[in-house]
């Protein structure tokens, strides 16, 4: 009797004052706090430094195309600091010769759409009236003049802004130097810039770091020729598409396409867009919708075929993860965040898994890694 009366106190007392769910919620809150505080003191720092990081970054994306070139000129026993300048004026023309025509083709072919467009506003004018729609002469008026006054403001904010960012110009040329600069260094000293970093790791895990850094850097080159392909595949298509259906400014609206595919899903699409509603303003519905069909074919050639394909097992990134870092990168850093969130990415997913791996993985580094050329 005394026994079977005393054990459930013994049972009560014996019980946690906090329940065991509580206790795990309560572990894993204040970690989560601890990694958000984190994360927060991480992006505030960066945000800080944007001027400085964000040209480093382009400079490594940069760095991450141009090293093999560099590598494949060295085993052919050129000097390291000749394939370096030779890559650089190479990558240097090429880019300056390609914005050139881009720019000399789109001045050229402004006036014919500035005419088209003028065609298109009185097509759309006399639709409106006559069309099912009935309206008024003054309404349509009305609308346009609104839609005039609209552009004349922005024209007007636009160029004030332009005056205030001509204040920057020498910050902008500044930026563009330390690109340059930092280049230089990544590809023509990576080997010692790596081992620099890698000498601040522990001993006993210094061997995974090396693997992990060198994978990263082998996912961001992989990254890197993959969008490259892809972008110039969507521009010959959307542009082989435009010259067919006769879209004014076809060259410099594929140079867009080709441009904007270096924001992935989201860039594509959007430049696609503006190809498309200048076809429609140009030339009417019919070669607009074409327009779309032929830009909706290669944005499903490039997301079924030819990322899985080109970027393989060494860039392996949900489309989920993909929007979500386009979208935090661009609230977080506008423009320049959106086109550097997924090789961050990349890069992070490669050197996490790398690092979670087994510890029995090999060291053999990557052989894209600019380190494993011989000076």
């Amino acid at each position: 009797m005394d026994t079977s009366e005393t054990t459930p106190l013994r049972d009560r007392s014996e019980r946690p004052a906090v329940p065991r769910s509580l206790q795990v919620s309560a572990a894993l809150g204040w970690r989560l706090l601890v990694v958000a505080a984190t994360l927060a003191v991480i992006g505030l720092i960066v945000g800080y430094l944007a001027a400085v990081v964000v040209p480093v970054a382009i400079a490594l994306l940069l760095a991450a195309l141009l090293a093999p070139a560099v590598g494949y000129l060295v085993k052919r026993k050129v000097p390291r600091w000749l394939a370096t300048v030779l890559v650089l004026i190479g990558g240097l023309a090429v880019l300056g010769g390609l914005l050139t025509f881009v720019i000399i083709t789109f001045i050229n072919g402004l006036p014919a759409l500035q005419i088209q467009l003028s065609r298109s506003i009185d097509t759309i004018g006399n639709w409106l009236t006559t069309g099912p729609l009935h309206l008024s002469d003054e309404q349509v008026r009305t609308f346009f003049d609104n839609l005039v006054t609209t552009l004349t403001n922005t024209q007007t904010g636009i160029t004030s802004g332009a005056l205030t960012t001509a204040a920057t110009i020498g910050e902008i040329l500044a930026q563009m130097l330390l690109i340059l600069f930092v280049l230089i260094f990544l590809i023509y000293d990576g080997r010692g810039i790596w081992n620099f970093l890698l000498r601040t790791a522990p001993d006993r895990i210094r061997a995974r770091v090396d693997v992990a850094g060198r994978r990263s850097l082998t996912a961001l080159v992989s990254y890197v020729r993959a969008t490259i392909a892809v972008a110039t595949v969507d521009a010959v298509g959307a542009g082989i598409g435009m010259v067919i259906l006769g879209v004014p400014l076809a060259i410099p609206l594929a140079t867009l396409v080709f441009l904007g595919a270096f924001i992935p899903i989201i860039g594509g699409i959007l430049a696609g867009g503006i190809a498309v509603l200048i076809a429609l303003v140009a030339n009417g519905p019919i070669p607009a919708l074409v327009l779309l069909g032929i830009v909706i074919g290669v944005q499903q050639l490039e997301a079924h075929v030819l990322q899985p394909l080109l970027l393989g097992r060494a860039v392996n990134l949900h489309p989920l993860a993909v929007v979500l870092a386009i979208a935090i990168g661009l609230v977080a850093a506008g423009i320049p965040g959106a086109l550097l969130a997924v090789p961050l990415l990349a890069v992070l997913n490669s050197g996490i898994r790398s690092l979670h791996g087994s510890k029995d993985e090999p060291t053999k580094p990557a052989d894209v890694h600019p380190s494993n050329v011989e000076p």
